[in-house]
């Protein structure tokens, strides 16, 4: 599979995506949705839950894409699982206002790289599954 991070990080660069759209229709062909459903699937989800206190909306974005793509609950969580481990250790953190800062003023992530970094773990695993 060609790489898609940049593909991601783009759309959410532009500001046409939020984190969790950025992913989700980033993968859109690969789990049989078009650009305006995949948009919408994850429209709530972008900045940790739509408020920052939540996982960051890739890695959400993430998981929606491979329950979407195995159709296996087990396989899924398997494989979110280890993207969460994955993205914990490279960044530090997986709470969206950790990562932006929010109360330590110690931005760990930019959210264009957690974007990569998400489309990057996903990819593994989705390789993994072919």
């Amino acid at each position: 599979m060609e790489t898609r991070k940049h593909i991601a990080s783009e759309k959410l660069q532009c500001g046409s995506h939020n984190c969790a759209q950025a992913i989700v229709s980033t993968y859109a062909d690969l789990i049989g949705l078009d650009e305006a459903t995949a948009k919408n699937v994850a429209n709530a989800f972008g900045g940790g839950m739509g408020n920052m206190e939540g996982t960051c909306g890739a890695l959400v974005g993430a998981g929606i894409v491979l329950g979407l793509a195995t159709k296996d609950r087990a396989k899924s969580r398997t494989c979110m699982r280890q993207i969460m481990t994955q993205f914990q250790e490279r960044n530090g953190a997986t709470q969206c206002k950790l990562l932006k800062g929010v109360g330590t003023k110690v931005v760990l992530r930019e959210c264009t790289e957690c974007v990569a970094d998400a489309a990057e773990f996903l990819e593994e695993q989705l390789q993994k599954l072919e």
